[in-house]
């Protein structure tokens, strides 16, 4: 039968001293931290923060059994996520960058009954020599580029985070270089926020926080108010901006897969006017937004009545064509291209996907292209003046690349010809220099011609 570490004590084995302060929160004596060296500055790491530290584990008998220092590698994770034994989580929150410290851990915040075989037994009190080397934020955008870290100054409760659509109650203090410029308790639905002068970084921050949270997050331009800054909040292009978000409660916007038909046409028809009025507004963002909702709601579904079909293709068809017009001002052409087509799929001949899809192709300055379908949407609708004047645009466009590229080549032969022309020259006169001098270099000259014929 093994003994636990105590039991060993008690054989008067040698055994680390049990001393230390009670760090944990229940003050039960689980977590003992003894402080060998103080760290510097005041700041210590938060929930969510990646920690990078060295440590060294013993039993209480002084036996090793684990080292990160012998591997020569730091050891990092995200503090309070329970991706380490309990006394760590609550430890390492403690210290600070620099601090080197001893943890004695109780086995209910270790590894408890089941020891961690077979270096650990049963009912292990452990003994961790720390050293906290750094901590940083969490990086919470997709791709993961640091243009939103999030610190958390309270835990949220559960799992659950809000989607786009979600209507969310929160209090928001924004600040820029120590100077708070916005402070307000509102609640709002998940995509209408730049409509309300957030930037478009803390309607995603809002999506990584569950409900209760509470988080400071710093924000880099790109998720910011970019090169342009904010005139209204007197923000400067280019700056970095800090938010403090607590989510207060939410409703989450129900999935696709959680509506049938029915809400998903009504939904559908409410958010297409919601980007119509965005769209008048000059909010072209946020209108793609909108519209966005109705194509994931709608692309796949199938099965549908004659009726529902012809409603959920029209409202499929006007939520491309108002993409594609969002995307011309917002000056995304691919994006134009991609919602057009989609459309023309629905509607081959349609007329404001032809006529938007040579928009952007003229943007492009895909001329021909262009020419193409605004020849299109003239034979089809005459009435469209519009559609002629640019197709003698892209005509006079056209022409103008050509004459360009006539005057290009132009060069370039004539420049060919004078490379080649004082090629001659030289030859003629290597020649005449042979004829003139020693036997060696009329040899060298010879072979020269011999290779050349």
């Amino acid at each position: 039968m093994t003994m636990t570490a105590e039991e060993q004590m008690s054989e008067g084995q040698h055994a680390i001293p049990m001393e230390g302060e009670d760090i944990t929160p229940k003050k039960d004596g689980g977590v003992l931290k003894l402080v060998k060296r103080e760290g510097t500055g005041t700041e210590l790491p938060m929930t969510g923060d990646k920690v990078f530290v060295h440590y060294v584990g013993t039993l209480l008998d002084g036996s090793h059994f684990d080292s990160s220092r012998d591997r020569g590698e730091k050891f990092s994770f995200e503090l309070g996520k329970g991706q380490v034994i309990k006394a760590w989580d609550i430890g390492v929150a403690t210290m600070k960058v620099g601090e080197l410290c001893q943890l004695i851990c109780k086995p209910e915040y270790a590894y408890g009954s089941a020891g961690s075989p077979p270096k650990i037994p049963p009912n292990a009190t452990l003994v961790f020599e720390v050293e906290l080397f750094e901590f940083r934020g969490e990086d919470v955008t997709e791709e993961e580029d640091g243009g939103i870290i999030r610190r958390i100054i309270t835990k949220g409760q559960g799992y659950s985070k809000p989607n786009e659509g979600a209507s969310v109650d929160v209090i928001v203090v924004g600040s820029c270089e120590g100077r708070v410029f916005d402070e307000r308790e509102l609640k709002f639905e998940v995509g209408d926020g730049e409509g309300l002068g957030f930037p478009v970084g803390v309607e995603k921050a809002i999506m990584a926080m569950e409900q209760e949270e509470e988080a400071l997050f710093n924000i880099k331009p790109k998720y910011g108010f970019g090169n342009a800054g904010n005139a209204k909040y007197n923000i400067p292009g280019g700056a970095t901006l800090q938010y403090k978000i607590k989510l207060t409660a939410f409703e989450k916007a129900k999935e696709s897969w959680e509506m049938n038909t029915v809400e998903k046409l009504e939904q559908s028809s409410i958010v297409k006017d919601k980007g119509t009025q965005y769209f008048k507004e000059g909010k072209y963002k946020q209108a793609s937004v909108q519209y966005k909702r109705i194509v994931s709601w709608l692309e796949h579904e199938s099965g549908l009545s004659e009726e529902d079909e012809n409603k959920a293709k029209a409202l499929r068809l006007a939520a491309h064509l108002n993409l594609a017009m969002c995307f011309l001002k917002l000056q995304e052409p691919n994006q134009v291209l991609e919602n057009c087509d989609k459309a023309l799929d629905l509607q081959a001949s349609n007329e404001k996907a032809l006529f938007r899809r040579g928009e952007a192709l003229f943007g492009m300055k895909e001329f021909d292209k262009a020419r193409d379908d605004f020849q299109q949407v003239a034979q089809l609708y005459p009435a469209n003046k519009a559609a002629k004047s640019q197709v003698s645009l892209c005509q006079k466009r056209i022409k103008e690349q050509h004459e360009k590229d006539k005057r290009i080549y132009a060069n370039m032969f004539q420049k060919f010809a004078d490379r080649d022309s004082k090629k001659e020259a030289e030859t003629v006169k290597g020649e005449g220099k042979a004829s003139d001098d020693d036997g060696m270099e009329v040899e060298n000259g010879e072979k020269e011609v011999a290779s050349e014929a």
